[in-house]
């Protein structure tokens, strides 16, 4: 669409009834086939849509402009994304590969943090196409714990951060092992050599943002949807997902992944036994919904990490998904839910150990309250 057909668009206010008809097309892959009809998976389906368009909008709209960028969270406590990380702090902003940009900022003490630039969107070809990367390994830190970060196509003195001509995105996660004693980082970005202010709104960046925002909605939802049909087959069973999927659709390099699909009857358990934990910078295991969003941390215990485990004697680890509490170290609340998904990530181990899983009757693991 050229520029006068775009402007024409949103006055008219085709651009706004195009976008409502994708937003209500999306909510056909909430009544997928195989998707579960239990009132509660559909429920928050359609709570998922709500939560992506939220999202959508602050990547598409409030926050668009690569010439003024900030931070914003595309994934949180209330509107989530493709098995987000509970223990993460995820920010984003949109870049405009052709400019360069600084990042300023306070390292913290989380335990760990990274940066990726990325190309491509779910709204278009569905990845998020990584086209640099760093993390606080490789990061040169003042000793107050201050840094820079400059992002360019060009190689720069100091820390530098990689972009190509298509880059449009920059994903920040600070990943944490206890949030009630670490700081995260506290981080600005801006386009270097800008000196101007935002121009008003134009008709044609709406006719885009709104446009893209609502591709986004019905595109993410159908790509996850896609995923979790695909853990159908493996039930309570956690294999490696596929890591170049996994990667193209912008996960982080030094995370080794797992999702699977688990279902449970209430006086059922699912057991995941890793026998010797690898050495690795972080890990953890997480309960999702169908629609592959973390459960609601904020008031169950729907994830454990390296710190807060309970090991075994050999350094290995044994984990309880279950709706009822089983007596046992590192429960894992189903909260209310039959049905779902899981992620296991191991970050920055050499090799990664694969877990063994096993349905059990509550009551046989003793303990059973």
């Amino acid at each position: 669409m050229d520029t006068q057909a775009a402007r024409e668009a949103l006055l008219s206010g085709q651009t706004w009834s195009d976008f409502c008809d994708t937003l209500k097309r999306a909510g056909q892959q909430i009544l997928r086939s195989e998707a579960p009809t239990d009132e509660v998976t559909r429920a928050e389906g359609y709570r998922y849509l709500s939560r992506l368009l939220r999202i959508a909008l602050e990547m598409h709209v409030e926050f668009a402009d690569p010439d003024f960028p900030g931070f914003f969270a595309p994934s949180h406590e209330t509107a989530k994304i493709g098995a987000d990380n509970p223990d993460n702090l995820y920010q984003y902003a949109r870049l405009n590969g052709r400019n360069a940009y600084r990042i300023t900022g306070q390292r913290g003490s989380v335990a760990y943090l990274s940066f990726g630039t990325q190309k491509g969107g779910y709204e278009t070809d569905g990845k998020m196409t990584q086209t640099g990367f760093i993390d606080a390994n490789g990061l040169a830190i003042s000793p107050d714990g201050s840094f820079e970060i400059v992002l360019s196509e060009t190689p720069h003195e100091g820390n530098w951060l990689r972009m190509e001509p298509g880059t449009n995105a920059l994903v920040v996660r600070q990943t944490f092992l206890d949030r009630k004693t670490e700081k995260p980082a506290q981080l600005r970005i801006e386009r270097i050599g800008a000196t101007e202010q935002p121009p008003a709104l134009d008709p044609v960046a709406l006719n885009t943002g709104l446009t893209r925002a609502s591709a986004f909605v019905e595109h993410t939802a159908r790509i996850f949807a896609d995923w979790a049909q695909g853990y159908l087959v493996h039930p309570n069973q956690l294999p490696p997902a596929d890591q170049a999927v996994c990667q193209a659709a912008g996960g982080d390099p030094n995370i080794f992944y797992y999702h699977s699909y688990w279902s449970l009857e209430e006086d059922e358990a699912l057991v995941i036994h890793v026998p010797k934990v690898p050495a690795c910078d972080f890990w953890n295991l997480q309960i999702n919904n169908y629609w592959m969003e973390s459960l609601d941390y904020r008031h169950h215990t729907i994830c454990v990490n390296k710190h807060a485990a309970h090991y075994d004697a050999n350094g290995g680890v044994t984990l309880i998904l279950s709706a009822r509490d089983p007596g046992r170290p590192n429960w894992l609340q189903t909260a209310g839910h039959r049905n779902g998904t899981m992620c296991l990530r191991w970050v920055g181990a050499a090799e990664p150990v694969h877990p063994v899983t096993q349905v059990v009757k509550i009551a046989s693991l003793g303990g059973a309250q």
